[in-house]
């Protein structure tokens, strides 16, 4: 319209050996968009590596925040393969309980059982004991949590002792019911029926150097069992309505869950004693001698399995969680904390006159 001529277009070569670089500079100089062709091209391609590679590189960073984060925080309960046929889809777990028990040991063990039961192709349990005992409170919760497992699931839990199931031990292994079967091996130290609660009195050494210990308090038995002062009459009823309540308790768990054991013969048993594993099968506290892989198979007879997974579990702390044992180590406060909770009051189905802890600053 103003006199100007358009520019044709020249067409590009259409020889499929030819490339936008191959076009001869006068064909390019007369068409703008010929020029364009091969920044565009190289561009483009350098752009998708880089961006393939921002890519990866975000995929790696994202997977070891996470596997630091898991690093930190520490694994729940892992499970690993024990025994048996690694292909088969009917499961039996073996659930350890290995120490005394007692904070942290009774949260890995519930933590366990939770994962058991989650697994709907686990179909039934056998629970390893080896522990001479532990606190009254922790022994029942996994008793009750055995308990509420086999009562959900109708699934049955096996018993096998190694070198020790006394007081406590014995107590969780109550877990496996009326109809459970319990194992120890030849050499198994069980029994040990009772409670304690241990004490030390010093009284006597403090009057001797001169020590005088005069606590502010509101009642009479606001330091009962003081290690600086005799027991009163009052202290000593007091405590032995406590110890007969836990005692009783586990009269009653072992009559609940041994058939063969009537109430007079459970408190007949009941002296605190030691027993082996023959004296053991004998009083009936026991059915069978053997080892774990006889309960194990006794299981997967009782289930009828021919071919069954045999798994267990592993429980590793976060790195975090040991910095802070030894950062708090160090802390004045948490020394403070220890040397208060040394002298806490602590029932115990425990095998063992409750020697010395050690000390707080060390």
């Amino acid at each position: 319209m103003n006199g100007d001529v358009p520019e044709p277009d020249v067409a590009v070569p259409e020889s499929s050996d030819a490339s936008p670089s191959e076009i001869t500079r006068e064909e390019c100089s007369k068409s703008s968009r010929c020029g364009r062709l091969p920044y565009r091209t190289g561009w483009w391609s350098k752009s998708r590596w880089v961006l393939l590679v921002l890519l990866l590189g975000s995929l790696g960073v994202n997977w070891s925040q996470y596997r630091l984060w898991q690093a930190a925080r520490g694994d729940g309960p892992r499970e690993v393969h024990h025994s048996g046929d690694v292909e088969s889809e009917a499961k039996l777990a073996l659930v350890p309980i290995t120490g005394v028990i007692m904070p942290p040991l009774t949260g890995r063990v519930l933590a366990m059982i939770d994962k058991v039961q989650e697994d709907k192709s686990v179909q039934g349990m056998v629970l390893a004991i080896d522990s001479p005992g532990g606190l009254v409170a922790d022994s029942h919760q996994i008793y009750h949590r055995l308990e509420k497992y086999r009562a959900e699931t109708g699934n049955p839990v096996t018993v096998t002792m190694a070198r020790m199931a006394t007081s406590g031990g014995l107590y969780v292994a109550m877990g496996s019911g009326s109809s459970g079967r319990i194992f120890a091996e030849p050499t198994t130290w069980t029994g040990s029926i009772g409670v304690i609660i241990p004490r030390y009195d010093v009284s006597a050494l403090a009057d001797r150097f001169g020590v005088a210990v005069d606590p502010l308090k509101t009642g009479p038995l606001k330091d009962s069992l003081n290690p600086f002062r005799k027991l009163s009459d009052q202290d000593r009823v007091v405590w032995k309505g406590i110890l007969d309540d836990a005692f009783d308790r586990f009269v009653g768990v072992i009559v609940d869950n041994r058939p063969s054991l009537d109430e007079a013969l459970v408190r007949q048993l009941a002296t605190g004693q030691i027993y082996t594993a023959g004296q053991a099968l004998d009083h009936g506290l026991v059915d069978e001698i053997g080892y774990e892989e006889d309960a194990i198979e006794f299981l997967k007879e009782q289930l009828n399995l021919e071919s069954v997974q045999v798994v267990t579990y592993r429980v590793r702390p976060g790195w975090i969680d040991l910095l802070l044992d030894q950062v708090e180590s160090r802390d004045p406060e948490r020394q403070l904390s220890k040397w208060l909770e040394a002298g806490v009051p602590r029932g115990m189905y425990l095998s063992s006159w409750g020697a010395l802890p050690p000390s707080p600053l060390e």
